[in-house]
Formats: structure tokens, C-alpha cells, sequence
């Protein structure tokens, strides 16, 4: 017997079972349904169960073969989270004639195992009864995955606002209730403090957009030329400005360089936060290469290498995700991620290693890009 094509379930095998009228369109698109991402139920105008796909069995733990046939009240005893049975709220076979289905909810199975379900009642005419109830069915994994992870976000914002913000309130309200007593020197330093911490708040929240940009996939890369060695020099010279020896820094420039059409301010920000990582978190020489990529015609590479002690081996895979943050503390741990994004978003690829002075090494490639007004 063909239980794909006959309409009845086979007790004897783990097989999902198609609805005789169901078989043709799936088919018809060359699918079967283990082929679904999500699990499948599919109840008959009896309500008893006459599909559950593999997808369905491993979010449940129950087997084809225990639920086939069963009343689906049986075979998927849900109840809601007060402990309320789910089929005998939504009654979708004596419910109202108009109602189309339920929307996804998160329910509980017998054990505490949660799942996600929303429902579909299918009538051959409008008003008239229920001749299928189709069942979607998902995991709470990645639903939970990413409550943890906006968790985590809120908590890292919330600690690396408390701090400066609790200095910008202390100071300010010293000043403006004393102001007399200070010395014009007393008075600089605490509104140099201030504007510091400001401009910490600042590159906060300017990071945070940046995640939600490249999160929902609209971050915009407006393109013009860029002289990559001319803009690693300046944030060289920046560094060396702000106090670091001149001879901390190697810039090494292979010409020819490619013709490069990317966003100044986001490539700005890729090599600040590369360098600034060489410069905090390694030690000895940061040395930055631009060289052509290879062949030259795709873009143009950038490795930054430092001679500290390297990202262990099993912290490799990690380095670009959100708040990883290293050996050593400090910062958001925001700032690779980001950097990724970026360079992704400009069609480049990032990669991690180990230098050969045994530090971290951190090579991008941006490709040669198209003027913004060809795009």
C-alpha cells in the first residue's frame, strides 16, 4: 500500500503520512513532509491525526506511530500557560463557521515541553465545516536564544551607562552647587571629565543603531573613493598623537593598489576598532598591511598583527560575536561584531588568526565596489 497516496496511516512505520487530497499539490512542488522546516500535524474532518512529519516528532519527542489516528486533542494534548487545554478553547471543529485558524502561541505539551503553534482550518467552502486542521509546530530554541541575547544586550547597556552617566550627574551638580569654590583649573578637569564621558555615551548609542542596522539588514554603505593607505596612516597618527611611541606602529603598503569605492566613515570605523584592539589588547609592534588582494581586481586587504599573547585557539570562533571581549576587560564587546557587519555589508570577508610574532592577527578584504550613483 502507497501510505502517500491512499489517505490512511501505517501503523507499523515511522513514515509521515499525506492526506490522499494533500498528495497531489506536495507532489506537484517535488515535496514530502520531512522536506518542512517546521513540524507538520494534520487532522481529517474527524479530527484524528493522518500526518506528523519528522520535524513534528523531534520538537514533540513522540514517535509517528504513537499519534497516528489518535483524536489530535490525544495525540497533542496542549494546554496554554494557566494550565488551560488548548483544543477545548479553540474547538476548531465546533467553534464559529467564520473563524479561519489560531494564531502562533507558545503552549506546553505533557512533561513542561514548551512549543510554538498556530493552527489552520481548511473547509472546502466559506462557513462551511472543518475538513482539515493543518497544525504548525516549532521549537522555542532559537525564540529563546535571541530573549537571551537582547537580555544580555540591555544588561551591557545598562552597566556601561551607568558608569558615566553617574560621573556626568556628580560632576555637574558639584559644579552648579559650588561653583564658586573651585579653582578655573578644578573646573576644567571636571567639565573635560564630563565631555569625556559624554562622548562614551555617545559611541554607545552610535554602536547599539549599528547592531540594529546590521541585524535587520539596512545598513547603508554610501560608496566613494578611499585611500586605504592614507586613511591607515591617519589613525596611525592619531594613536601617536594621543601619546602611543611612534615606534609602536609599522605600516606596510604593497602598490599598486586597486581602485577602492567603499564608505569612508564605516571604513574609519573598521580600521579604529582593529587598531585599537592591536594597541589595548597586544603588545610589542602593530603592524598594518595593504596590499592588493588576489587577484588584484577583487579589492583590497588590510591585516593588522600585534605581537601579544594571541586569542586562544577556542576563542577563535567567538571573537565576532556579541560582548566577547578577550583576556582582558573593558568596552562593550560590541565593537567586532560590528566590524563584521561591516565589512560584510560591503560585500568583504573578515578572518581571525594568530600573527607570526604569535599575536592575533586580523585580515579584511573589501572588494572594489561600483561608484554609489551605479548602484
Amino acid at each position: 500500500m502507497d501510505v502517500r497516496t491512499s489517505g490512511r496511516y501505517a501503523p507499523d512505520t515511522d513514515a509521515p503520512v499525506v492526506p490522499a487530497d494533500l498528495a497531489p499539490e506536495l507532489g506537484d512542488l517535488g515535496l514530502a513532509p520531512d522536506d518542512l522546516p517546521d513540524g507538520l500535524v494534520v487532522a481529517d474532518d474527524t479530527g484524528r491525526v493522518i500526518c506528523f512529519n519528522a520535524a513534528a516528532a523531534r520538537i514533540t519527542g513522540l514517535r509517528a506511530t504513537q499519534v497516528m489516528g489518535l483524536p489530535l486533542e490525544r495525540a497533542l494534548p496542549l494546554e496554554d500557560l494557566e494550565g488551560r487545554r488548548w483544543w477545548s478553547l479553540t474547538d476548531p471543529y465546533g467553534g464559529l463557521a467564520t473563524r479561519f485558524g489560531q494564531p502562533e502561541r507558545n503552549l506546553l505539551l505533557p512533561g513542561g515541553r514548551e512549543v510554538l503553534a498556530s493552527a489552520r482550518y481548511v473547509r472546502r467552502r466559506p462557513t462551511g465545516p472543518v475538513h482539515r486542521v493543518v497544525v504548525s509546530l516549532r521549537g522555542t530554541e532559537a525564540r529563546r536564544r535571541t530573549e537571551r541575547s537582547h537580555a544580555e544586550l540591555i544588561a551591557t547597556v545598562a552597566h556601561e551607562l551607568r558608569s558615566p552617566l553617574t560621573s556626568v550627574k556628580g560632576f555637574t551638580a558639584t559644579l552648579l552647587a559650588k561653583w564658586e569654590r573651585f579653582t578655573d583649573d578644578q573646573k576644567r578637569l571636571m567639565l573635560e571629565t564630563v565631555d569625556a564621558d559624554a562622548n562614551r555615551v555617545t559611541r554607545l548609542i552610535a554602536e547599539l543603531l549599528d547592531i540594529s542596522r546590521i541585524d535587520s539588514g539596512r545598513l547603508e554603505i554610501r560608496r566613494q573613493p578611499v585611500d586605504m593607505a592614507a586613511a591607515v596612516r591617519r589613525h596611525v597618527s592619531a594613536h601617536i598623537g594621543a601619546g602611543q611611541p611612534e615606534d609602536r606602529f609599522r605600516v606596510e603598503v604593497v602598490t599598486p593598489l586597486p581602485a577602492l569605492w567603499a564608505d569612508p566613515d564605516k571604513v574609519d570605523q573598521v580600521l579604529g576598532n582593529l587598531l585599537e584592539n592591536g594597541v589595548r589588547h597586544g603588545e610589542g609592534t602593530v603592524t598594518i598591511e595593504v596590499a592588493p588582494a588576489r587577484p588584484p581586481s577583487e579589492g583590497t586587504t588590510v591585516t593588522v598583527s600585534d605581537e601579544g599573547p594571541g586569542i586562544p585557539e577556542e576563542s577563535m570562533s567567538r571573537v565576532f560575536t556579541r560582548f566577547w571581549r578577550g583576556s582582558k576587560r573593558g568596552g562593550t564587546g560590541l565593537g567586532l561584531y560590528i566590524v563584521k557587519g561591516i565589512v560584510e555589508a560591503h560585500g568583504g570577508t573578515i578572518e581571525v588568526g594568530r600573527a607570526p610574532g604569535g599575536g592575533a592577527q586580523f585580515r579584511f578584504i573589501l572588494p572594489v565596489g561600483a561608484p554609489a550613483y551605479l548602484l
